[in-house]
């Protein structure tokens, strides 16, 4: 009986030992990766000078990002270095959590060295936007307190003529190899960089710090530092636009891509498999995706088809789109009406938010305009975050040019999306997710972000929107739009789909303005893959949150599961489904109780 319990005894201690030694080992393990995230979290600081700067970094001050085509190279090479050193860490002795943090981390490098590797640098534009609107963005990002914040601004401003030569350099190898925009997207670029132009250099937007210099500066100092920021932006900043305005009129425009398939491009087929992977972080072929496409098309339509005898309106599903894009109903007068109508209904589903969220951020968001620069080019509405420490606001950017092609009846669904439940309430609590590496606070997955941006459109049901038909055949015709990217993208792209066809198609199953279609046709084709993600993503939320209602029946929770979905930031939709089951066993385990 003794040597019973002395072997018993024995087994016990053993086990005790071993749970002691696999606890020391993911100890160790967990420390050495985030040793690691911190190390590539600062060298990636380091490749944003202004974003450095904004943080109180004194040695980034008066620096612009480098560019060039070796730089890129060096990047790539340090990059390739930590993902050797993270291959080295023994990932199966990290704690669950770290295992996810692990295939982020390994994720965000391959896609950073792929994009290297391809040398999409070469290609710095798409139809909306470009390098030289990047340009503009310190302008906001820094701040003007002192003598010493403007002279580090005027030093930023003499840089910009080398990193639009490094950019031009960049396109010209480009051309070369036939990496360029496609030429069908480029009409009317050129509108897009002349609007930086201004032969009064006071009139400038680099010259707005110096509308309003704080009054602890001299006026005679104030005097000087006006005056050198005019001669600087005007012997600076507007000549060097003023080349590449001539450069992309003359050289680039009339030389780039004839055709739009990403496929066409050299080493295609993997570049578009990779942007693919990237966007929906699925290995799935653009023949699948197409095909998912049009069964969601067929559905939606057979929606949309019961909305209109609802409103019982006489005449075809195409004169009805006739009637919703052309009657003054369903438009603004004025900017300021649509900014108003947007931010009444963010405001409402504001009071919303507690039936559908356990946890809300404490980062408040803001409706504002798409800056006038941008406009003609851009998209309907976007959400723009900010930092968490910021002094501002996240904000809702609501596109107020053409008003006449910004109907009412799609904004409830584009409010929902872009501000909350959408973009600002996924991207804010994100950022309040001390418990992760800071990596994952800022990661922003297309899939997932989108996807919830999808899914949020469509909890407006549930929250009592969508009440009057037309706004919510403005609902089915944004998820139509979604589920029609799935057949142009792939069919553009890789199927031998022309843009005038996708257009066709668009133009045909929703209601977007003809204006809208063509501005989404153009981006699809200069950003392939991206557009992907929504309905993809939103297809996978949509499917675990059937998932957890049936297995937990009469116990599922709202607000838990929403809480559950959003609570460890933007993931893979592998890593989401995971998590989801964790939930669901979490779920069941404390009925049980």
């Amino acid at each position: 009986m003794k040597f019973k319990v002395l072997v018993v005894a024995t087994a016990l201690m053993a086990v005790s030992l071993s749970a002691k030694e696999t606890e020391l080992k993911t100890q160790q393990a967990d420390k050495q990766l985030h040793q690691l995230f911190e190390t590539i979290s600062d060298y990636r600081a380091s490749l944003d000078p202004i974003g450095a700067t904004s943080r109180g970094d004194k040695t980034a001050r008066g620096k612009l990002a480098d560019a060039s085509s070796e730089y890129h190279q060096q990047v790539r090479n340090k990059l390739a270095a930590f993902r050797q050193q993270l291959n080295e860490i023994p990932k199966g002795n990290l704690s669950k959590q770290d295992q996810v943090s692990y295939q982020m981390m390994l994720r965000d490098l391959n896609i950073q060295i792929s994009d290297v590797d391809f040398k999409t640098y070469e290609m710095p534009l798409n139809s909306e936007y470009g390098f030289h609107a990047g340009m503009t963005g310190f302008v906001n990002r820094l701040s003007f307190k002192n003598v010493e914040d403007y002279e580090n601004y005027l030093q930023l401003l003499t840089q910009i003529p080398k990193v639009f030569e490094q950019n031009i350099t960049n396109m010209k190898a480009g051309m070369a190899r036939g990496f360029t925009v496609p030429k069908a997207v480029l009409a009317g670029y050129s509108d897009g960089i002349k609007a930086y132009i201004q032969e009064d250099p006071s009139k400038s937007l680099w010259y707005r710090p110096f509308n309003s210099l704080p009054d602890s500066i001299s006026e005679k100092r104030a005097k000087k530092l006006k005056a050198k920021a005019k001669k600087v932006i005007k012997e600076k900043v507007t000549k060097a636009y003023q080349e590449y305005l001539k450069f992309f009129e003359k050289d680039y425009y009339p030389n780039t891509k004839k055709t739009i398939a990403a496929t066409d491009y050299p080493d295609g087929k993997a570049f578009y498999k990779a942007q693919i992977k990237r966007y929906t972080t699925l290995d799935l072929t653009p023949e699948a995706i197409h095909e998912i496409g049009w069964k969601e098309v067929k559905r939606i339509r057979a929606e949309m088809e019961q909305v209109i005898k609802d409103t019982g309106f006489k005449g075809s599903f195409a004169e009805f789109l006739h009637f919703l894009r052309t009657d003054p109903q369903f438009y603004a007068k004025t900017p300021e009406e649509l900014l108003k109508e947007a931010a009444y209904i963010s405001k409402k589903m504001d009071h919303k938010l507690p039936k559908f969220f356990g946890k809300l951020p404490r980062q408040p968001y803001g409706v504002v305009p798409v800056a006038p620069e941008i406009a003609p080019k851009y998209t309907t509405g976007r959400y723009s975050g900010a930092p968490i420490d910021s002094d501002r606001a996240g904000e809702y950017w609501v596109n107020t040019y053409a008003l006449d092609k910004r109907p009412l009846y799609n904004l409830e669904a584009l409010s929902l999306h872009e501000a909350v439940p959408g973009h600002h309430l996924q991207t804010a609590l994100a950022q309040e997710l001390t418990n992760l590496p800071k990596f994952r606070q800022n990661t922003y997955i297309s899939a997932f972000g989108e996807g919830w941006g999808l899914y949020s459109e469509r909890l407006g049901l549930e929250a009592g929107f969508y009440t009057d038909p037309y706004s919510n055949f403005g609902r089915l015709t944004y998820e139509m739009w979604r589920a029609m990217r799935l057949v142009v993208d792939t069919g553009m792209h890789a199927m031998g789909m022309g843009r005038d066809e996708a257009i066709k198609l668009m133009e045909e199953n929703t209601a977007l303005s003809k204006h809208n279609v063509r501005t989404e046709i153009d981006r699809y084709i200069s950003w392939p893959g991206q557009a992907l993600s929504y309905k993809l993503g939103e297809i996978k939320i949509r499917e675990l949150r059937v998932k957890a209602e049936q297995e937990l029946a009469e116990n599922f929770d709202l607000r838990k599961f929403h809480d559950a979905v959003l609570g460890q930031g933007s993931v893979p939709l592998s890593v989401l489904e995971e998590q989801i089951h964790d939930f669901i066993d979490a779920e069941k385990r404390a009925i049980k109780k």
